[in-house]
């Protein structure tokens, strides 16, 4: 119990080190590279914190826990919106950028309901897999040449008005995101490891082990990730990563471990868990369009859905 204990305050250490180094390097490669924040956001800093998901997902497909690796995608992305953004706009309010609402939100709603079809026979086949995954990559070329081309043409309009050109070290920006993934990749594993062993002990199902302890765990990099880009108020990588991690989760997680292994469903994820996801996705479009902020009201709206989602799922579950 208390090597269990002592892996999961290693594991939060880590993670809150490599979450600060992570920002600082793509804060930095975002700049030489003439990709915006939020794109970078979505992309390098989505994939690593996704990295967690991907491990556990692609490990529990292999020794037969399906439930495990549906459950982990489905509770992380409830997570990454509900618990995430929440306590994220709690520590700094968010002003949303424009793309989030007309280009990445969407994306991030086909994705989960494109999920929701394909699991609807309670199977996802390799096909789905590479019809997901194909489109992730198309999403991913777009924003990133859109990107670029935008923000050269910003720089080039306000040249003139540019006294020192800012000075980037891209060696060290990338030591910094490699540090960063590297603690975030082994903070989330010893985190991961003591918490579920702790919840066996507790005789939780796979399904609900899925979606609480492991979706909690491997969503612990994008909650400091997040924070800590909050607190440096550099809030177009705190809704950027979080969207991108939800459209990474469906269509890289899921897309990569159904091409290598054929997932099946359970009814239960596909006529509950999968609600609450589409519910709460919902439910961001109109935070994110009334008034001007993301404030500290609109993030415990997301917490008391989560707190009830949570409560719901432990009540119906957890043995008396």
């Amino acid at each position: 119990m208390w090597v269990d204990i002592g892996l999961l305050v290693l594991g939060l250490v880590v993670l809150i080190i490599g979450g600060e180094f992570l920002v600082k390097g793509a804060v930095g490669i975002a700049e030489k590279a003439h990709l915006s924040k939020l794109v970078i956001g979505m992309t390098v800093v989505s994939f690593g914190t996704s990295a967690p998901e991907l491990i556990v997902s692609l490990k529990a497909a292999f020794e037969g826990a399906p439930d495990i690796a549906m459950g982990n995608v489905i509770g992380s992305n409830i997570a990454n919106i509900a618990l995430v953004l929440g306590i994220t706009v709690l520590i700094f309010p968010i002003i949303v950028d424009r793309n989030s609402k007309v280009l990445d939100w969407p994306m991030m709603f086909f994705a989960s309901l494109l999920f929701f079809v394909f699991s609807y026979d309670l199977i996802l086949q390799r096909w789905e897999g590479m019809v997901m995954f194909s489109i992730l990559i198309l999403f991913i070329t777009y924003l990133i040449v859109s990107s670029r081309k935008k923000t050269k043409f910003e720089k080039s309009v306000n040249v003139q008005k540019e006294i020192t050109p800012i000075m980037v070290n891209v060696p060290k920006s990338i030591g910094f995101l490699l540090l960063g993934l590297v603690g975030l990749y082994f903070g989330a594993e010893w985190l991961l490891n003591g918490s579920v062993s702790l919840a066996k002990s507790a005789g939780m199902s796979e399904r609900v082990i899925g979606i609480t302890i492991i979706a909690f765990g491997t969503s612990v990099p994008e909650l400091v990730t997040c924070g800590v880009a909050a607190y440096r108020r550099e809030t177009d990588i705190s809704i950027g990563n979080l969207i991108g991690s939800n459209i990474f989760n469906i269509f890289a997680v899921i897309g990569l471990t159904s091409i290598i292994h054929p997932i099946a469903v359970s009814q239960e994820s596909v006529s509950w868990d999968m609600v609450w996801m589409l519910g709460i996705a919902l439910l961001l479009l109109p935070l994110m369009i009334i008034g001007k902020k993301f404030g500290r009201f609109k993030g415990l709206i997301l917490l008391a859905t989560y707190i009830i989602y949570i409560s719901i799922l432990l009540y119906q579950n957890i043995p008396a």
